[in-house]
């Protein structure tokens, strides 16, 4: 028993048909992705960042020992106001550092990490304070 084959030209056109219908699909779709892409990677749809949370976070965990205000004195002496750290560091290179952990070389400075959220909140707070 012999099958039998399409001929070599009737494949070819069918494929050039799938692919006409493949690439009109294409082009409808392409626009949409590439607003969806767009869109879900621009800060204003993306989660922002807020110094309102960065400030919450330091009232919380950071103001027992450092000045988290545009004045006054830190209530632990050695601890540093947040409003200077921009001259003794670049804020913005502190990012790894509160993503990791930061453990200092005192006792009385606890070990903490920030989720990436938190970490971009924090930063926008102590811009927010220059």
């Amino acid at each position: 028993m012999s099958q039998s084959y399409p001929s070599y030209a009737r494949v070819r056109r069918c494929t050039r048909s799938s692919l006409r219908k493949t690439v009109r699909a294409m082009r409808l779709q392409l626009p949409i992705y590439f607003l969806a892409i767009v869109t879900l990677s621009s800060p204003s749809v993306a989660q922002a960042q807020s110094p309102e949370r960065g400030a919450q976070y330091a009232r919380t965990h950071c103001a027992r020992c450092h000045s988290i205000e545009k004045s006054g004195l830190s209530p632990f002496s050695p601890a540093p106001p947040f409003r200077t750290l921009h001259q003794r560091y670049p804020v913005d290179t502190l990012e790894e550092a509160l993503g990791e952990g930061i453990s200092t070389g005192h006792p009385a400075m606890p070990q903490f990490q920030l989720d990436a959220e938190q970490v971009g909140d924090f930063i926008a707070f102590l811009k927010s304070l220059e």
